[in-house]
């Protein structure tokens, strides 16, 4: 295609190695993820020595098979983008090393990916109609955040979570109900075997003038709710689940309703992060949506969780900017580093 530019993204910043090949078309040429749900289950999630030795052995080659999916060589790519942070500091290193040594090697530009950039401009790679500004509820394994996306490079913080995100609760709830490891899709199928009103559950912050999450409570109410299950209680796993997750939505939908009555005019509310992949979230934001008349957007299921694609389109859309070959990797890396300080967020506000 002529005049087209392709950009080649490398995501390492948890326990998911991959890579993939974006156009600025909106086209995903070639994508290959390698999990590690396996070496990981047995310790009921993420062991990051375990996921930044994986890293290191996987990537080269993973690589190499996506360039050839696409019938590409490193000549044919306009530059390399790659997460840089925030993330497991092991991981981010070794995708991030790796881009740097392939950016050198092919004389192309080097592109330093903020994963949470990557998860709030998604969505545009599926839907070329999303514009600026936007209303998106980032919610993943380590971050639950409300953010007005004003464009690329600009976000302004409304609300996080101000101890636990929604997806560590989901993964939490899932090792107390012996369900394994990820948690999150475990506790969704059990959800749908449940009955929602059968456990009396919190919902933290509810109707509050604070703008922010909270989900550490609910924790802690489920694994009280399982303890009185064992002790004799008239409810099931299921309902268990099926409580956490209504718990967990009336939560989501309450702040995200309360911070599009404060963020101003906004073209679309807009759902991110490994979380969004949960189909009943997914349908109580649209019903949110529809009741303040604005589109609803959410990338495709398999660009929720972290992949390589959504690097490479935050990369499409830095396209003429560039990085040195000395950009840190970062632990910790806020889209939002000018927001207020929140009591208890700490290091994941």
């Amino acid at each position: 295609m002529s005049g087209t530019r392709t950009v080649l993204g490398i995501e390492s910043s948890c326990d998911e190695t991959a890579a993939a090949l974006v156009t600025d078309g909106r086209v995903i040429l070639a994508q290959r993820i390698a999990s590690q749900d396996e070496a990981h289950r047995p310790y009921g999630g993420v062991v990051p020595e375990i996921a930044a030795r994986a890293h290191a052995e996987r990537l080269t080659p993973l690589i190499e098979a996506t360039l050839a999916d696409a019938s590409m060589t490193l000549a044919d790519v306009d530059a390399i983008a790659a997460t840089a942070g925030p993330g497991l500091i092991g991981g981010v290193m070794v995708g991030l090393v790796t881009a740097k040594a392939l950016a050198m090697a092919s004389d192309k530009p080097l592109i330093a990916i903020n994963h949470l950039e990557g998860h709030a401009l998604s969505p545009r790679l599926g839907d070329a109609s999303l514009v600026f500004p936007y209303l998106l509820l980032l919610v993943s394994g380590g971050h639950c955040q409300l953010l007005l996306v004003e464009g690329v490079g600009s976000y302004r913080r409304l609300a996080t979570t101000i101890d636990d995100a929604l997806g560590e609760a989901f993964d939490k709830t899932a090792k107390l109900l012996g369900l394994g490891y990820p948690g999150g899709p475990a506790v969704e199928r059990l959800a749908r075997e449940g009955d929602a009103r059968k456990v009396a559950l919190p919902r933290p912050l509810v109707g509050s003038k604070e703008p922010h999450f909270s989900f550490a409570g609910l924790k802690s109410a489920v694994m009280r709710a399982r303890q009185a299950m064992t002790a004799g209680g008239s409810y099931s796993e299921a309902d268990i689940a099926a409580s956490f997750q209504q718990a967990a939505i009336d939560c989501l939908a309450d702040r995200t309703r309360r911070a599009l009555k404060t963020s101003g005019a906004v073209t679309a509310l807009v759902v991110a992060g490994g979380v969004a992949a949960n189909e009943a979230i997914r349908a109580a934001l649209e019903d949110l949506a529809t009741e303040r008349g604005l589109p609803f957007v959410a990338p495709p299921l398999r660009l929720c969780t972290d992949n390589a694609a959504m690097i490479a389109w935050a990369g499409v859309e830095r396209l003429g900017q560039s990085d040195p070959l000395d950009a840190p990797a970062r632990p910790r890396w806020p889209l939002d580093p000018d927001a207020e300080p929140v009591r208890g967020a700490g290091v994941k506000a």
